[in-house]
């Protein structure tokens, strides 16, 4: 599979794909409105940015007890169900009174539903392409993701400057219901990928097997860690431009659909592997300046260069796919997500902790320096790894 064409003809795909452009419109206004409301109550950077993060951390105790049910959930029920939780959670977020208290503890109930989501959706992607075209219908989302957070940010900037933050929370609630029903209405019903029932022992057995392998090993820490840390660099643009956050995110996802389209469509496929580093590399160096308190131009084309960086993730993804077994495809592509979400949630909180004691600039210079130092220790560590065969067992070490 080579062309967008064959992607959009493939039965099932562009319901998904439709579905989660509308989900991902509800994340980016929906966020942008609570990361608002909570920085306008509290003045403080750090729950503003765990405010709009925060379900990301509840994605460790996902990837601990639910992870199992990536593949032995019937995945048209499994995200029609999480669609409509987030909707229910979300207008719950925009009830006046909420307690701030209140709000993070919908906000991670949230996380831990969605802990779900990224295994079901890619695994069932996997399963509706063929496997020569997961990386491209995979550049595709990752693209539309880009598209939707330019253009969800940018609408949720002005959203909120004439209306209320607890409105736009509504707004993302309708985007949410949509989803789920674009879900149930648009693909037809799958039996599970693999048999039995959902456990916290299966989850723990199958993470396990997963990182008994080194070369897989690095992957998830490659595609978690220096991603996660820069996110906790974005987490702060709140607190560092007020009044044009929206522009710093609009910017920083219109660089992560070019580096999508660049990696996807027009890299060869005998070059991609060699690209995760340098990809990683200039994913933080340009919020290494951000200490120097750029202006906004300035700072917009840095977040809009660095955010090219993001397409080491296909490649990384890529990688992670040829060393698992298809029957394990969506708990290894739900361990990523929710890893990667997990520490984003993290680097939010560590971040905003930093910035809380310095500065938003210069806490975002030193989340940019600790993501290279992880990407080049990483790089280091993949040197001194042989490569596995063309069929890694799960139970090498």
């Amino acid at each position: 599979m080579r062309s967008y064409r064959e992607l959009f003809r493939t039965p099932e795909f562009t319901p998904l794909f439709l579905a989660s452009a509308a989900q991902g419109a509800a994340q980016t206004i929906g966020g942008l409105a609570l990361g608002t409301l909570v920085y306008g109550i509290t003045g403080s950077p750090l729950l503003s940015a765990v405010s709009m993060f925060g379900p990301q951390l509840a994605q460790v105790l996902g990837a601990t007890f639910l992870l199992s049910g990536s593949d032995r959930l019937p995945p048209r029920a499994a995200l029609t169900g999480i669609g409509c939780a987030f909707a229910a959670g979300t207008a719950l977020l925009a009830l006046p009174g909420l307690p701030v208290a209140g709000v993070f503890g919908v906000v991670l109930l949230l996380g831990l539903v969605a802990s779900l989501g990224g295994g079901v959706r890619w695994g069932l992607l996997n399963e509706i392409l063929a496997k020569d075209g997961y990386l491209l219908g995979r550049s595709v989302f990752n693209m539309l993701s880009g598209l939707v957070q330019i253009t969800g940010f940018a609408t949720g900037g002005a959203l909120l400057t004439v209306l209320p933050a607890r409105t736009c929370l509504l707004i993302s609630a309708a985007l949410y219901a949509t989803s789920a029903l674009g879900i149930r209405l648009g693909l037809t019903a799958r039996p599970p990928r693999s048999s039995g029932r959902p456990s916290a022992a299966e989850t723990w057995r199958t993470n396990s097997l997963l990182w008994s392998s080194r070369p897989r090993r690095l992957t998830y820490l490659g595609l978690w860690l220096p991603n996660g840390l820069v996110v906790g660099c974005e987490s702060l643009y709140v607190p560092y431009a007020p009044h044009a956050a929206g522009t710093l995110f609009a910017c920083g996802a219109l660089g992560m659909f070019a580096g999508d389209v660049t990696v996807g469509r027009l890299v060869p496929p005998a070059l991609r592997p060699r690209l995760a580093t340098p990809l990683l590399l200039l994913l933080a160096t340009p919020y290494v300046f951000f200490v120097l308190h750029p202006a906004l131009p300035v700072a917009a084309l840095a977040a809009a260069l660095a955010s090219v960086g993001f397409g080491a993730g296909l490649v990384q993804q890529e990688r992670l796919m040829a060393l698992t077994p298809d029957e394990l495809s969506g708990h290894a592509l739900g361990l990523h997500s929710s890893g990667m979400l997990t520490m984003q949630g993290v680097a939010a909180a560590v971040a905003g902790s930093v910035a809380g004691l310095t500065s938003p600039a210069a806490a975002m210079t030193v989340m940019a320096l600790a993501s290279l130092g992880v990407t080049l220790t990483l790089a280091a560590a993949a040197r001194r790894t042989p490569e596995p065969g063309p069929t890694p067992a799960l139970q090498e070490s």
